[in-house]
């Protein structure tokens, strides 16, 4: 066995933003089988649980947390099969670095995750939330999902179309048991073309730093070196010597808006900041439209580095990253969060909601 237990440990240290108190009990699992065992005994005991893997998505309580936090520290990369007319079937273990899959798949010529360079945490957690950037999301890829589902205590293949995913969400953050998530993801599959070039780039920035037109594709190596560059520049890529990247990335997410929520939000806009001012807008979906919730922190007076010199901070190259300058506890960086979330309800109306699963806290006042 592998697995390792610890009382008492600190979890600031397992997590991007560096804040949060101590677990009661951190178990440390390194086999998929240990990592349902670890679950389901904790579960039996009626002891609350916490899965946790790269930490770059939650934020964590200055009182820690109360029970078993199992870390996921699984690995395995599987190819399943490989053929130009049915691509590459991918199996990755819940703990795996999603960077160093996303850098493989590059070197492989597994196309179709390419624009998801740099993204920190691990693959088990992409699903969750539904990551994307750049104009793709995992869901593009994702053939099916292995969880251990702790209501019905038993083993689940979901298939892409059962997950429920939707804009920065899933089945699986969504539903909960025992007061954190039901499903623990075990493996993610992945169903990725075979080739030199791209996915159609969808993202103007992106296509701008590459020298290409909007949906014209570019060679897989330079997409990622491009994606790269692009989140440097937003201390989006995780250094530790950059207080930028000490986050969870993205706070806040684009709020989505129904057209007469647009109309409103519009209306309001050219309010405060005069005739012909207008919100970005971006499609969102059958009958929804997307707006840009940096653009609206901005407008609503804060500004990158808003906090300096406070612990916590917005970040000096990126707005909606709520940062930790060093020092920051959970109580902080909730403080600025919820700060900046009530000025821009104030001025626009918008009500933004956090993207990263809060552990203990509550942005309240929603």
């Amino acid at each position: 066995m592998t697995v390792t237990e610890q009382v008492d440990v600190p979890l600031a240290p397992l997590t991007t933003m560096r804040v949060g108190g101590p677990a009661a009990r951190l178990v440390t699992v390194t086999t998929t089988d240990e990592l349902v065992d670890a679950v389901r005994e904790a579960d039996d005991a009626e002891v609350p649980v916490l899965v946790l893997s790269g930490g770059s998505n939650v934020v964590i309580s200055d009182a820690g947390f109360a029970g078993t936090v199992v870390k996921v520290a699984t690995t395995g990369v599987r190819v399943e099969s490989a053929d130009r007319c049915s691509g590459a079937f991918v199996r990755v273990a819940a703990g795996e670095s999603w960077d160093d899959l996303v850098e493989r798949a590059v070197a492989e010529g597994w196309v179709g995750v390419e624009a998801l360079s740099g993204i920190p945490g691990c693959a088990g957690t992409t699903p969750v939330q539904n990551v994307g950037a750049y104009g793709q999301e995992v869901a593009q890829t994702i053939a099916t999902v292995r969880v251990w589902d702790r209501q019905a205590r038993a083993v689940r293949s979901v298939a892409a179309a059962d997950c429920g995913f939707g804009y920065r969400t899933s089945t699986f953050k969504s539903a909960t048991y025992g007061g954190t998530g039901r499903y623990v993801v075990l493996d993610v599959a992945f169903q990725l073309s075979l080739g030199d070039l791209s996915t159609p780039i969808r993202y103007a920035d992106l296509a701008t730093g590459l020298g290409v037109a909007l949906g014209e594709r570019a060679p897989l190596r330079q997409v990622r070196e491009a994606v790269l560059e692009q989140r440097r520049r937003r201390g989006m890529v995780l250094d530790a010597a950059d207080h930028d990247t000490w986050s969870c990335g993205s706070f806040f997410t684009n709020p989505v808006l129904t057209p007469e929520r647009l109309e409103a939000l519009q209306a309001r806009v050219a309010g405060q900041l005069g005739d012909g001012v207008l919100a970005p807008v971006y499609p969102g979906g059958p009958g929804l439209v997307k707006t840009s919730a940096a653009w609206l922190i901005e407008r609503a007076g804060f500004g990158k580095g808003f906090g300096m010199p406070g612990p916590a901070t917005l970040s000096t190259k990126h707005t909606l990253a709520v940062t930790n300058r060093g020092g920051a506890t959970a109580a902080d960086i909730l403080a600025l969060a919820r700060t900046v979330r009530d000025g821009v309800a104030d001025r626009f109306g918008v009500v933004l909601e956090n993207e990263p699963v809060l552990v203990g806290l509550d942005l309240g006042g929603e």
